[in-house]
């Protein structure tokens, strides 16, 4: 009885503190609500804007050096550029000008990796070897209307607020039971489960940007089709990607295309 009692005494008070760190992380996660300024939704984000284009433009460098640099094509570069700067100003007039990103585009060095990606705030890349795989003007259009759908929707600031609220978690779970990997696996798989909405809701944004652009948004569909060639099937089950299935992909575009179509009648 005499051991028992300060064990007791111990976990109440890991309890109690795991507790206040949990909803701690909670209140942290909720406060912290911003209304974005280009789509208007409430999201929960761990940055302001300013912040988000002060970032991106500190890691850009550092990111193309990870990819061999940038491509000394200097026409393949200026295209990327012209197609970019294009959808921006479409963006830019459907927000009066009220933009508060700042968007670069660029071309990296590297004919093994069909990839592209966007920093926060508006830093935006397309790998070589993505950019020759692509037919077209629209493809390459859909392509960055999809990363620029991830910088205006703030996804980078969204996913790290979720992972700091989950870190939270994680700390309060060991706090209490002094193993947090049960809760580890448990916020992991909810994290992988937020990136694949992010996804599905830059394909099905961009859409209309592309429309207003004067491109035709079923090109992204073939950017799916020759992203799924180049991955020669290694995507895995679509609940342990980051990435949703091309199957899922395709039917959010499909469905955008058609509300947008539906909408211009």
């Amino acid at each position: 009885m005499s051991n028992a009692r300060p064990a007791a005494i111990r976990y109440l008070f890991a309890l109690v503190v795991g507790g206040l760190v949990a909803i701690g992380s909670c209140v942290s996660y909720a406060w912290n609500t911003e209304d974005n300024p280009v789509t208007g939704e409430s999201q929960r984000v761990a940055m302001s804007t300013d912040e988000e284009v002060a970032l991106g433009r500190a890691e850009a460098p550092k990111l193309a050096a990870q990819f061999g640099g940038l491509d000394p094509d200097a026409a393949a570069q200026a295209a990327v550029d012209g197609i970019g700067g294009l959808l921006v100003r479409r963006l830019q007039d459907a927000t009066d000008g009220d933009l508060p990103f700042e968007f670069d585009f660029h071309l990296l060095d590297d004919r093994g990796t069909a990839n592209a990606f966007a920093l926060p705030g508006g830093q935006i890349f397309v790998t070589e070897g993505l950019y020759r795989l692509l037919r077209d003007e629209q493809e390459l259009a859909g392509v960055l209307g999809h990363e620029i759908g991830h910088v205006v929707h703030r996804h980078a600031s969204e996913r790290l607020a979720v992972e700091r609220r989950n870190a939270g978690y994680r700390a309060a779970a060991e706090t209490v039971t002094g193993d947090g990997r049960l809760t580890g696996l448990a916020t992991m798989m909810s994290s992988l489960a937020y990136g694949r909405e992010q996804e599905i809701e830059a394909d099905a944004w961009s859409v209309t940007l592309l429309s207003d652009a004067g491109y035709n948004p079923r090109a992204m569909l073939r950017v799916i089709d020759t992203l799924e060639r180049a991955a020669r099937g290694a995507g895995g089950p679509e609940f342990l990607s980051t990435h949703p299935a091309s199957d899922s992909r395709r039917e959010a575009i499909v469905e955008a295309i058609d509300a947008l179509e539906a909408d211009t009648k």
